[in-house]
């Protein structure tokens, strides 16, 4: 069965990517609420909840960012770079994430990150592996929402399904990266080609798996941004009067991670309120309009933070947007320091000339 494959074409992904778009306008047109419904729900906001729930967003980068942190402490060797600089990266890399497509920002924080340290070899690949290991670690929390919404929430039995599905793929990931950091051990890049040598420098960024506590470290930092990020949800909630249960703002946070996993367009904008308001809707009785102006008003508080946390360390870092989109590509061509290795070659063929 042959798999299938985004087009590679701008303009075939341009003209997909509206598809997308008119599809869920389309349903939100047909669909959703009146907008003036929608306006009604914004003027009603108690703008105090709404100053809580950033400060949860904005609690959750930090505790994120000292999860990045604990994992690259354990996959490189000293000197080790400062919380802060950490933080300022990774801010960078939530604000490339919210304004640039396709998820750049992870490679925009790594970029970020090579500048303030030494130069050493395979540099790059390893902050790539931690990278990974960060995002692995998500997993552990995802789970455990996973498991804490099915046994407290009210979950159509097709969702189920599904999410059972979800913690399979999230188990099997979780084992699959853990046996690689494991076998990766002692391993040598002495001797082997450029693409074996990146996958071994990369997995090296994973080191923070052959170390218990710091795994333990790095989970907890993650479990703890995001139980600020769900009470940053339940906050919001209470902006916009809606009174219903925890377990609720669980279902919404999952609901909205998986909607924006796929970015088809900036923020996924119409299809994530849409998302949060079915279930608020079918489960718990809110009004569509009130679900539908809540999703714009929850989206905007986690842009706020992104954005404008980013916006600050970007111009601590010196850079602008249009460097963001270059960067990324600009430190991969380092991969894997090809010019020092080209160098090493050629001073061991001198040697082997001259002997």
């Amino acid at each position: 069965m042959s798999r299938i494959r985004p087009p590679k074409s701008l303009w075939a992904r341009v003209a997909l990517t509206l598809v997308f778009m008119g599809a869920v306008f389309a349903l939100f047109w047909w669909r959703g609420p009146s907008f003036r419904a929608i306006g009604d729900a914004f003027t009603a906001v108690v703008w105090e909840w709404i100053v809580v729930a950033i400060a949860f967003n904005l609690l959750s980068v930090v505790v994120r960012a000292l999860a990045w942190t604990t994992v690259i402490r354990s996959a490189m060797p000293a000197p080790h770079p400062k919380p802060l600089t950490v933080f300022s990266a990774f801010s960078v890399g939530l604000f490339a994430n919210a304004v640039l497509p396709g998820r750049i920002g992870e490679l925009a924080r790594v970029a970020v990150l090579t500048r303030k340290l030494p130069r050493r070899k395979g540099l790059w690949a390893t902050l790539v592996g931690t990278v990974l290991a960060h995002r692995v670690f998500d997993i552990v929390p995802v789970l455990l929402l996973i498991i804490y919404v099915l046994i407290t929430a009210k979950v159509p039995a097709w969702a189920i399904t599904i999410l059972a599905a979800v913690v399979g793929i999230g188990v099997g990931l979780f084992t699959f990266t853990l046996v690689s950091a494991r076998t990766d051990h002692g391993l040598r890049n002495d001797g082997v080609g450029a693409v074996r040598r990146v996958v071994a420098m990369a997995r090296q960024g994973l080191g923070v798996m052959r170390s218990p506590l710091g795994m333990a470290l790095a989970i907890s930092f993650q479990i703890s941004g995001w139980v600020c990020q769900l009470f940053a949800v339940y906050t919001a909630m209470r902006a916009f009067h809606i009174h219903a249960p925890l377990p609720a703002a669980g279902v919404v946070l999952l609901v909205m991670n998986v909607v924006t996993l796929f970015p088809f367009w900036p923020g996924n904008i119409g299809a994530v309120q849409l998302a949060i308001a079915a279930p608020l809707s079918a489960s718990y009785g809110v009004a569509y309009a009130r679900g539908v102006a809540y999703g714009f008003g929850l989206q905007a508080i986690e842009a706020s933070v992104g954005i404008g946390v980013g916006l600050i360390f970007l111009a601590r870092e010196g850079l602008s947007v249009a460097m963001l989109k270059v960067m990324p590509s600009a430190a991969q061509a380092e991969l894997p320091n090809a010019g020092e290795e080209s160098d090493d070659r050629a001073e061991r063929e001198r040697a082997r000339v001259s002997g």
